[in-house]
Parts: structure tokens; C-alpha cells; sequence
């Protein structure tokens, strides 16, 4: 009697047929991989190669081989830096606050116009917040600071309404400098952070939402109830995505929105990197620190992936 018994070997190369046809199927699909796969080796791995001037007195007329390798130095040299940490911990507190600012006003934001039941108004408001994404930082720096100058919109507003005497120079007083930052990401960026979590809402099963409307929930109470445990995979998804972007807390606004008055809180990473990578032509001393950046990075993705698989919560692996 002939055995049913499906060998190994058979259904790997069933498998591997399997593959073939559905390769050739989907070409369009493939190239574009391979191609996006090219643009992130040439791009993104092949640049690796450029830490190795971190562990050189990197001279570009001597190029890499021709470079003294000076070991650990440069690393010494930035841990004894001053300016190097006071740049650290403004570019991590304004990447927490830029973090948390970014999370909140985006599900609030798609949360509310998910209520909107005017179909034009939902579209329009949607279409408005989300435009400022495509600005650039420059021209967003120069909205702000005509907003916050001396005879700006707000100060303006400070004085013939609430009665300040004169006018406040935003850009000279340290405690201001962190929220004007986050301030200015969230009227850029909270229109284009909205809409994932918008297209989140939209993959909830109705049913959900009928059968709480059978139980006498209010508006409140659905999203509350549903709205957000649903989107809680959504969240915590892109979360740790962004957690590894917490250090890159901007360029453009602390660059040109700094000033030596404020230098102590507006200092960032990237600027010390330029000032003593770039502009003191020291560039392993830049790499250095920009080492360890990534390496902080790496560290917090790692971290709050561990703690998501402890909360038994959606990870990235």
C-alpha cells in the first residue's frame, strides 16, 4: 500500500517552487525591493566604513591608510569635554520633551478629528495641520522667531491684552528655549504624525462601536474603552521606533534659534559635532561623538524592546 508520507525533501522543493511563481508574479514588487535594498547599502552600511577615523588622527590629505591610529584617545579626549555632556543632556531632555509633546498631541489630534462627523471639515482641518510637514526647518525658524520678536504676535498679545509692561525677549531667557523647541516640532510635525494613527481608527472592527452604542457608552467612553486599546499596538510600535530618535532632537531650530546668551540649554549634539568636528577640521574627534550617539541609540531601542516583551506589549524583535 502506497504511504501518504509527505518527505522533507519534497516539500522543500514544493517550497521552493512556491517562491519561483510567486517571483514571477510580482517583478514589480521585487525590483523595487532590490532597489530600495541597494539605496540602504550604499547609503546607510557603506558609510560605516567612516567610524573607522574615530580611532585616527584622521588627516583627509593621508586618507584612511595613511591616517595615525591613535586608539581610544579620541573617545578620552570628548569624556573629558565639558561642552561635549552639557550638549548631551540638552539634546536629551529636549528629545524626551520632543518625544512625549509628539506621541500626546498626535493621538489627541487623531482622536479628535476621528469624532468629526462633518466629512469637509474632517478633510480640510486634516489637509491644514498636516501641511506644515513639507516646510523647511529654515522657514519654520524664521515663523517663529518673527512670532516671538519683540513687537511679534505674542508679545503683541502679552502686552495690549494682558498687561505686560514690555515686551519679552523669548530668545534670551534659558527656561523658554526647550518648550519653544518642542513647541515648534508639534505645530510641524503633529498634523503628519496624526495620520497612522488615523489609519489605525479606520482597521477597527465597527461592530466594536455598534455593540457599545447598544450598551449606552458614551462618545467618551468608546474611545476610551476602544478607540485607544486598540490603537495600543499602533503606539507602542512606533514608540520604540522613535525612542532610537531621541538624540536626534533637531539641528536647524538650535542652531539658528541659539545664541551665546542661551548656549548652556540650546547646545546640542549636532551643533557640538560641527563646531568641534567640522569647523575645527578635527574630524575623528566628531566621529567620536557621533559614535557614540548611535551607540546611546542602540541602547534605548534595546532597552525599551526588553521592556515591551516583559509588559508583553508589540515589539520590533
Amino acid at each position: 500500500m502506497a504511504s501518504n508520507t509527505i518527505r522533507p525533501e519534497d516539500l522543500q522543493a514544493h517550497k521552493k517552487v512556491k517562491v519561483w511563481a510567486e517571483a514571477k508574479r510580482q517583478p514589480f514588487l521585487l525590483i523595487s525591493s532590490a532597489l530600495l535594498l541597494i539605496y540602504g547599502i550604499i547609503f546607510y552600511y557603506i558609510p560605516v566604513f567612516g567610524w573607522v577615523t574615530a580611532f585616527q588622527d584622521y588627516k583627509p590629505a593621508k586618507g584612511f591608510f595613511g591616517s595615525q591610529w591613535v586608539g581610544l584617545a579620541k573617545f578620552q579626549k570628548l569624556f573629558e569635554n565639558k561642552t561635549f555632556f552639557l550638549a548631551f543632556r540638552n539634546t536629551l531632555c529636549m528629545g524626551v520633551i520632543n518625544l512625549v509633546f509628539h506621541f500626546v498631541t498626535a493621538i489627541a489630534f487623531a482622536l479628535i478629528l476621528n469624532e468629526v462627523r462633518i466629512v469637509f471639515a474632517k478633510k480640510f482641518v486634516q489637509t491644514i495641520s498636516y501641511m506644515p510637514h513639507f516646510l523647511s526647518w529654515i522657514i519654520v525658524t524664521a515663523i517663529v522667531r518673527d512670532i516671538l520678536a519683540s513687537d511679534g504676535i505674542v508679545n503683541e498679545f502679552l502686552m495690549n491684552v494682558c498687561g505686560n509692561e514690555s515686551p519679552i525677549d523669548f530668545f534670551a531667557i534659558k527656561g523658554y528655549f526647550w518648550w519653544i523647541v518642542a513647541f515648534s516640532n508639534v505645530w510641524k510635525e503633529t498634523g503628519w504624525n496624526a495620520i497612522i494613527y488615523l489609519a489605525a481608527i479606520t482597521a477597527i472592527d465597527p461592530s466594536l462601536y455598534e455593540a457599545a452604542d447598544m450598551d449606552g457608552a458614551s462618545r467618551l467612553q468608546k474611545v476610551w474603552y476602544i478607540t485607544l486599546p486598540s490603537l495600543r499596538p499602533t503606539i507602542m510600535i512606533l514608540l520604540l521606533i522613535n525612542i532610537g530618535n531621541v538624540l536626534n532632537a533637531g539641528f536647524e531650530l538650535q542652531y539658528i534659534l541659539g545664541n551665546d546668551v542661551i548656549s548652556d540649554v540650546s547646545k546640542i549634539l549636532d551643533v557640538f559635532i560641527l563646531d568641534w568636528g567640522i569647523s575645527q577640521f578635527d574630524f575623528s574627534f566628531g566621529t567620536a561623538a557621533g559614535i557614540f550617539k548611535s551607540l546611546i541609540a542602540l541602547i534605548l531601542v534595546c532597552l525599551g524592546n526588553w521592556t515591551a516583551k516583559k509588559t508583553g506589549d508589540e515589539r520590533l524583535f
